[in-house]
């Protein structure tokens, strides 16, 4: 089952959206619910979409569902990043990335090699290029990583 759609913050949700809108080959757009939120929808408009929230802002359990609350700004690094999948060449996504003063490089993690692109140079996204995917899809598996980490078969 595939990922249907993540929400991350930045410091310019329009710039940050607008640049994943690219990779995803789709469109940005205002995310309306919450003020100063972008969308970066992805090109099959099946709904896969990244949410980008202002660093202000926070999700907190409301009364009947999800509230928005805005709170000092966070930039400091987290664990949360995402893998995304993307048509465009490798060389392309990094030249979109380091046009906005963003560190992005190739990298290697073992069964396949992506490009870590740091949005802000704050928060990880791993872009994928076609060949890229296709290594990753192989590598990818149950079974490799049980072979390449010694574990016992998942049960």
């Amino acid at each position: 089952m595939p990922l249907l759609h993540l929400s991350i913050n930045a410091t310019d949700p329009q710039r940050v959206a607008s640049i994943l809108a690219s990779f995803l080959g789709g469109k940005a757009m205002p995310f309306p619910p919450f003020p100063g939120s972008w969308i970066a929808f992805a090109e099959q408009d099946d709904g896969t979409a990244i949410e980008v929230y202002p660093t202000t802002h926070r999700l907190r359990p409301g009364r009947d569902q999800i509230e928005c609350v805005e709170e000092a700004a966070s930039d400091s690094p987290g664990f949360l990043h995402v893998a995304i999948a993307s048509n465009l060449p490798a060389l392309e996504v990094i030249e979109l990335a380091m046009a906005q003063g963003w560190l992005a490089r190739k990298c290697s993690r073992g069964p396949f090699e992506l490009i870590e692109v740091w949005l802000e140079n704050r928060l990880l996204v791993e872009v994928l290029d076609p060949a890229m995917q296709a290594d990753y899809r192989r590598g990818m598996t149950m079974a490799n990583w049980v072979s390449m980490f010694g574990l016992d078969e998942p049960g």
